[in-house]
């Protein structure tokens, strides 16, 4: 008698099979999607139907195995192979690839998602997204363009619009102190015509009609009875120079209170003269019994100053020149062995500014040389030049026998920089060096600096430990951020949430979340993308076999219809 059971058995295969092609069609379909992971069908029998369990040997009979008839097949389950497929270089910087285990973190709206597919771009916002829209998650930076590990942000890489300035805070020389130079001993000597007071001047002068520092301004003479000076005036000093190099301009307001005093601290402030170490030359003074005012400079020839009288300057409120009040003379040069070296700096906005330092052989002994360094800026708030000065010791190797480096501070009050703008200024670092042989001139430069001025995001790179590097107009290389990975116990347990996207799933586990190159979540290929794992050879042999397993099927219900259709003829 024919057996409906084969009809349901041979559906079961038919239907088992059919599930196979939709696995089968939806791989090969995905053999050049990037980052597809393909699947697989397993098979389980049904239910048997048992006609006898079998019996146990016995002294009587040896034994008989269970009778079973199987009721068909069904689809055990599927399963995801997640080993790696293929990388490709495509030359696109957003472009990623995973060589390992992990899978990148995105962002849908609330919900959290990952992904093996690294065709990454970037919005208007300048976001790193997926093609889909999905932000990428990862760590951003903090002011100082440090990686900050812990919870995950949004990645962006501005590129165009992102800016950054850097202070300068080491600055590095080399070059050679001739040791073998003459000392110096004394400075610059410049004298000013005697100034005479008016006969009505508040106070008077020590020695009428001479004029000493308590003078006002506008007490002095100009030789024929009449102020010097009017309140609301101011004196400028223009075109002085310093070692061969010209001044900044200076001024000076001049009002009902300024004195002489006040005019030889200016000149003392513009000049850059030092007079903070007892015992050597520098400073401006008058004589109080001749009136005669005398700039007596510091010592070496790189400090020799000019003031000639065309660079004194009267001026009214409208700025215009008046007059030159002064006549000047100058009645000694500096000397010593010497150098003046400029270099630029930058303040935390990234604002150029120019230091001088000089170094003048101070003294020699048995024990090496002591060199006598000056530091100048002209962008001191406040206008006084004047920056730091001492001394730095070279043994009788030539090397700095003192400490190799030496602090300084520029003022940058009211500017918006940070003030003030402190830096060290090193003899040996780097391989880099300042000796003292004998020679015969001095040479000195500054070889490094790392401030920089304002510079713009240009470029960009992502390393295999996901850290994006950015690179700016400046010449700066700063992080930007990391892409972050998640590494999952059970990874084939995750659940499938179209594009490319997957969820936690009941079986996956709780994911990891890590960097790459930890905890096995493998290294990051930039400018690439990882195809599909899909073999087709495989999957054409699958098919072969689903197709045939499909028609076989096909078979069982047939054979199955025509004995009952042959049952149906003998009742007849």
């Amino acid at each position: 008698m024919a057996s409906t059971t084969a009809l349901f058995t041979g559906l079961s295969g038919i239907l088992a099979n059919s599930k196979m092609l939709d696995i089968i069609g939806n791989n090969i379909a995905n053999v050049n999607t990037q980052g597809f992971k393909t699947n697989r069908l397993t098979f389980a029998p049904t239910f048997s139907r048992t006609l006898g369990i079998g019996t146990a040997p016995s002294n009587q009979s040896g034994g008989a195995n269970p009778s079973q008839i199987g009721l068909g097949v069904n689809v055990a389950g599927t399963q995801r192979n997640m080993g790696n497929g293929a990388v490709t270089v495509t030359g696109v910087k957003t472009d990623l690839a995973i060589e390992g285990q992990g899978v990148f973190i995105v962002s849908s709206g609330a919900n959290q998602f990952y992904t093996r597919n690294g065709s990454f771009q970037l919005n208007s916002l300048n976001e790193l997204t997926s093609l889909s829209g999905a932000r990428v998650q990862g760590y951003g930076v903090d002011s100082q363009f440090n990686i900050q590990t812990g919870a995950l942000t949004d990645l962006t890489i501005p590129v165009g619009s992102l800016t950054i300035a850097e202070a300068t805070r080491n600055v590095t020389f080399s070059g050679n102190l001739n040791a073998s130079g003459d000392v110096g001993t004394v400075g610059t000597l410049i004298d000013f015509d005697p100034l005479q007071a008016l006969g009505a001047a508040v106070p008077p002068p020590s020695n009428p009609p001479f004029a000493d520092s308590t003078t006002r301004l506008v007490d002095l003479d100009d030789g024929s009875g009449n102020p010097m000076f009017v309140s609301g005036q101011s004196l400028r000093l223009s075109g002085a120079e310093k070692g061969g190099a010209t001044l900044p301009d200076a001024t000076l307001a001049v009002d009902n209170t300024t004195t002489i005093a006040d005019f030889l601290a200016f000149l003392e402030q513009s000049l850059g003269i030092d007079t903070s170490v007892p015992g050597q030359p520098g400073g401006v003074s008058i004589d109080p019994v001749t009136g005669v005012i005398t700039i007596e400079g510091n010592m070496g020839d790189a400090n020799d100053l000019t003031v000639s009288t065309s660079d004194l300057s009267i001026l009214d409120s409208s700025g215009a020149v008046l007059s030159q009040p002064f006549t000047t003379t100058k009645t000694g040069l500096a000397a010593g062995e010497s150098v003046r070296t400029s270099f630029l700096v930058f303040d935390s906005l990234g604002t150029p500014l120019q230091v001088d330092l000089t170094m003048v052989l101070e003294s020699t002994s048995s024990t090496g040389t002591t060199w006598r360094y000056y530091v100048e800026s002209q962008d001191n708030v406040g206008g006084d030049i004047r920056v730091a000065t001492g001394t730095m010791d070279f043994g009788t190797d030539g090397r700095v026998s003192s400490i190799a480096q030496f602090a300084i501070q520029i003022d940058r009050t009211d500017t918006g920089a940070q003030s003030p703008l402190s830096m060290n200024l090193s003899f040996d670092s780097n391989g880099n060096s300042v000796t003292a042989f004998s020679d015969t001139n001095t040479e000195l430069a500054a070889v490094f600096q790392d401030g920089s001025p304002i510079g713009t995001l240009v470029e960009f790179n992502i390393g295999e430990d996901g850290i994006v590097v950015g690179a700016f107009s400046n010449g700066l290389i700063r992080n930007l951020g990391q892409v972050a990975m998640a590494t999952f116990t059970n990874p084939a347990g995750l659940v499938d949430a179209g594009n490319q996207l997957f969820a936690i799933g009941p079986n996956s586990g709780s994911p990891v979340i890590a960097t790459p190159l930890t905890f096995g979540a493998g290294r990051i290929i930039s400018s690439a993308l990882e195809l599909s794992n899909v073999d087709l050879s495989a999957e054409f042999i699958n098919l072969i076999l689903a197709s045939t397993g499909y028609s076989a099927s096909t078979r069982i219900i047939t054979t199955a219809n025509e004995l009952m259709q042959q049952l149906l003829l003998i009742g007849r």
